[in-house]
């Protein structure tokens, strides 16, 4: 029996370590140098790959894979000839993404030849070389600055060994750019890494971590699973001296079983599907879909059921008795609660879409907990069970209360794609109306003045957890109702359109007047911004959507560029636009001090105008506004995350930041602060 303890334990253990524990230097670079003559020599790279990784080809495919590129510091003592080169590189199918990549395993040689100025004289050559290495569901990014020391020839060929440069980022004062003469655009700012990044995401695992198990002892409550508390209680009480025992390993079943499903969701869904599975609007309709079909369910029209003999199989696997029986018994209660805990498991995974691989491991860990641990505690101290309410119409309740929740959020997945694809079927007020709708039928719900197939016939006083419960709905609706008419509705801005998408907004015109008023006397000297007709900024702001106008604007009138990454359906950019950039000092900065440029990464139908087209590290041009915005915060910026923010000179060098998710509008302003007075020592006569 201890074995077979012990190797569930293991089993859970091992899982979510295998997957959390990611190499910090999966791919290893070796540099040499073969010359042949006193004018030309062969500068090699070679990558060592760990095993189960790789990296990109030079080869651009035409998905969001960063290709290996080299950029060389121009020196008057040497020539590139022709561009680099590399072996046959296998190809590989994003079948999410429908695009094509390429790439190396193992081992591979990049080779550059190079035309030498000057065969007598011993000189240096500097660079880096950029890409990204991936495994199943989780990438890192490349970025190796490089050193070649080339000799006078001797007469006879020679190889030499060059070197990794560890080179440390400034803030404030950009490094030079790395210029490759075969591009004309190589812009490489130099960022600082910021541990807040780091710390900010620690938090919000966590965080993410203590909600999945809230979920759990939600799912808990269900009317599915919690009359099965007593029966299974009563079960191990009746083994005696192994009933302790058996109760241990039905707990940890239950967290295997589901650990198992969010290892199954991160490989299907990890980092390397998160832009699709964020923006998309396939993967997004389909969950939309889904969770109106489940609600529907839970409010009692229909059921929906695994097939039978899956849980009949199961719950005939439970008579084999010991510990494999025990097993089998946790299975079945997986799948008998299966319409009543999907959706919050469902809910608790998909709100780890997107991140990274671990967390749909972490959420499903969380959530198993919140179901096994009181299960198990219940067995093991039976008097427990004296405390808890016995079942009833409450469970039935919840549950509709749930079905409603989830109906709202099911407009959530559909305003994603809404405002990515300018489909302008989900403007503010039409989400608004239909919450509005929602919760004030939950709220006459709970009143007792709406009934569903599943309910009871039910005094409408005797519950006081109802009658608490459809206050705060009510004052919830009443709360949402200005917003009909333009009020900005802070507290739940991030979950709405933006309030661009307004009709009928009566703050507009009064913040048009006090923003734009700042920004007259220089518009006579700048350009329209492009795109204007289709993006908007928050809050009547002036500003523009494309980077390299962005540069042209800030050399005109002599500002420094904000840079805003930003996206459609970015829940957190909205939350600081609506509480932090309505603050009037914050707006009254970005009008009179800075160009303002706001880069959605996820826009799927602006296609650029000609003169804003740059062209990826394959040479190919990128026509679509999305895009270029991802190249540029990938590429130049090294970041994938939404919001994130920088401020930069008119040469693209950073001058402040990033700064990612930050609500307090006094720490906002010290970094807009940093920013300016970088600008101004920089340019200071």
């Amino acid at each position: 029996m201890k074995r077979a303890l012990l190797l569930i334990l293991l089993c859970v253990t091992t899982c979510v370590s295998a997957f959390s524990q990611t190499p910090e230097k999966p791919v290893k670079w070796r540099y040499t140098v073969k010359q042949t003559s006193a004018t030309e020599a062969t500068l090699q790279f070679t990558a060592t790959i760990q095993k189960d990784w790789h990296i990109f080809a030079i080869k651009h495919g035409d998905g969001f894979e960063i290709p290996t590129s080299f950029n060389f510091t121009a020196s008057k003592d040497y020539k590139l000839v022709g561009k680099p080169t590399e072996p046959k590189a296998k190809q590989g199918i994003d079948t999410l993404m429908n695009t094509t990549y390429y790439y190396f395993e193992n081992k591979v040689t990049f080779s550059q030849k190079i035309a030498i100025t000057d065969p007598t004289k011993e000189f240096k050559i500097k660079g880096v070389l950029e890409g990204q290495t991936c495994n199943i569901g989780t990438c890192k990014q490349i970025e190796e600055h490089f050193l070649f020391t080339i000799k006078p020839f001797e007469g006879k060929a020679t190889e030499s060994v060059g070197k990794s440069v560890e080179v440390v980022p400034v803030e404030e004062e950009a490094e030079k750019t790395l210029n490759n003469a075969e591009k004309e655009k190589s812009l490489q700012p130099t960022v600082k890494q910021s541990k807040v990044k780091d710390k900010e995401e620690d938090e919000s695992m966590w965080w993410y971590f203590l909600t999945s198990i809230g979920a759990g002892l939600l799912g808990l409550l269900m009317p599915c699973v919690f009359p099965m508390i007593p029966m299974t209680v009563s079960y191990f009480t009746k083994q005696g001296a192994k009933g302790k025992m058996y109760a241990l390993v039905y707990g940890l079943s239950i967290v295997a079983i589901f650990v198992l499903l969010g290892i199954v969701f991160a490989v299907a869904f990890g980092p390397g599907a998160a832009n699709e599975l964020a923006t998309g609007w396939v993967l997004n309709v389909i969950f939309a879909i889904i969770f109106v079909i489940f609600a529907i369910s839970m409010l009692g029209y229909f059921e929906i059921t695994l097939p039978s003999k899956w849980v009949n199989k199961s719950a005939k696997s439970e008579s084999k008795g010991g510990l494999v029986g025990v097993f089998f018994m946790a299975l079945t209660l997986v799948l008998v609660s299966f319409s009543c805990t999907l959706p919050i498991a469902g809910a608790v995974a998909l709100n780890a879409a997107g991140g990274s691989l671990l967390k749909p491991i972490i959420g499903m860990l969380g959530f198993s907990l919140g179901i096994a641990v009181p299960f198990t505690l219940f067995a093991l101290f039976p008097g427990l069970l004296k405390s808890t309410p016995k079942s009833g119409s409450w469970m039935n309740t919840l549950k509709v209360v749930l079905a409603f929740i989830e109906l709202a959020f099911a407009l959530k997945f559909i305003n994603v794609p809404d405002q990515t694809y300018h489909w302008g079927i989900l403007d503010r007020e039409v989400y608004l109306a239909f919450w509005i709708v929602l919760f004030s039928m939950m709220g006459f719900y709970l009143i007792g003045k709406l009934r569903f197939p599943a309910d009871p016939e039910m005094p409408v006083q005797k519950s006081w957890v109802r009658f608490t419960t459809s206050i705060f709905v009510f004052a919830f609706v009443v709360y949402m109702i200005p917003g009909m008419f333009g009020a900005p509705l802070n507290a739940i801005s991030g979950w709405l359109p933006p309030i661009e998408t307004h009709d009928f907004d009566a703050h507009k015109v009064v913040r048009e007047e006090t923003t734009f008023a700042l920004v007259d006397k220089e518009r006579g000297k700048a350009e329209d911004p492009h795109y204007a007709g289709q993006l908007e900024l928050p809050h009547g702001l002036h500003g523009y959507f494309d980077y390299d106008q962005a540069l042209r604007v800030s050399k005109q009138i002599h500002k420094p560029v904000f840079i805003d990454f930003t996206g459609h359906g970015c829940t957190n950019c909205r939350h600081v636009e609506a509480k932090v950039w309505r603050d009037p000092d914050i707006r009254k900065k970005f009008s009179e001090e800075f160009v303002m440029t706001a880069l959605y990464v996820d826009d799927k139908t602006i296609e650029l105008l000609p003169e804003d087209r740059i062209k990826d590290d394959n040479g190919k041009d990128i026509t679509m506004l999305g895009k270029k915005n991802m190249y540029i915060s990938q590429k130049l910026y090294k970041e994938n995350s939404q919001p994130c923010y920088f401020i930069i000179d008119e040469d693209g060098s950073v001058l402040a930041g990033p700064t990612y998710y930050e609500l307090d509008a006094k720490k906002y302003m010290e970094f807009l602060n940093r920013g300016i007075e970088a600008y101004q020592k920089k340019h200071q006569k």
